[in-house]
């Protein structure tokens, strides 16, 4: 199992359709017995919060955000940690929207210190 992800600090590799996050979005991540959440911010989301469980290299949770255009947005995601060979955190994720349409990919890598 990969490293604890308690007070990571992780951003995108790449810009995600508007009003999604992109390369300027900075998540903190927490972690405590199987539980996770995280704060985020940056480029098009004003504010954002996630917070699920985590099962080995497995994390399961849900997200909500508000926009720079004052919309709100939520929905669930499924990630595997993965360690680069630096030490860094990489987080390859399917997530999918519950409050419109919409589904993809995306990858967060650890930023490094």
């Amino acid at each position: 199992m990969a490293r604890s992800l308690e007070g990571l600090v992780l951003a995108p590799v790449a810009d995600q359709a508007p009003g999604q996050v992109g390369a300027r979005t900075r998540f903190t991540y927490h972690e405590d017995r199987g539980r996770i959440w995280a704060d985020y911010a940056g480029g098009d989301v004003v504010r954002g919060h996630l917070v699920g469980t985590r099962e080995g290299d497995r994390l399961d949770f849900r997200y909500v955000q508000l926009g720079r255009d004052g919309a709100t947005a939520s929905g669930h995601c499924v990630s595997t940690v993965v360690e680069l060979p630096d030490g860094r955190v990489r987080l390859e994720e399917t997530w999918e929207w519950e409050s419109r349409r919409g589904r993809g990919t995306s990858v967060v890598e650890q930023l490094p210190s």
